[in-house]
């Protein structure tokens, strides 16, 4: 099964975030802040959304940062992914 997104909207999967400190202190699953930083999964077709012309600048593979609370979270065939507006990427990670 697979998930193809329409329009301006990007399929990611959330990068975990850190269990540990620099300083070695292990964090509780409460204690740990929102992954920001994901992989794309997938991209839509972009084309005109809301009357203006949407290019599509990421790609499937590409490292990015998220908005923190960005998104919509889905779980499909046991995996976890978050389907964003290309609005919400901050960055692309190289």
């Amino acid at each position: 099964m697979s998930i193809r997104p329409l329009g301006d909207r990007v399929v990611l999967r959330k990068l975990e975030a850190e269990e540990t400190t620099k300083s070695g202190i292990v964090l509780p699953g409460t204690a740990k802040e929102k992954p920001q930083e994901a992989e794309v999964v997938a991209v839509g077709p972009g084309g005109i959304v809301d009357g203006k012309e949407v290019k599509m600048e990421v790609k499937a593979g590409d490292k990015v940062i998220i908005s923190k609370y960005s998104g919509t979270e889905v779980k499909l065939g046991g995996e976890e992914y978050t389907i964003v507006k290309q609005d919400d990427i901050l960055a692309v990670v190289e």
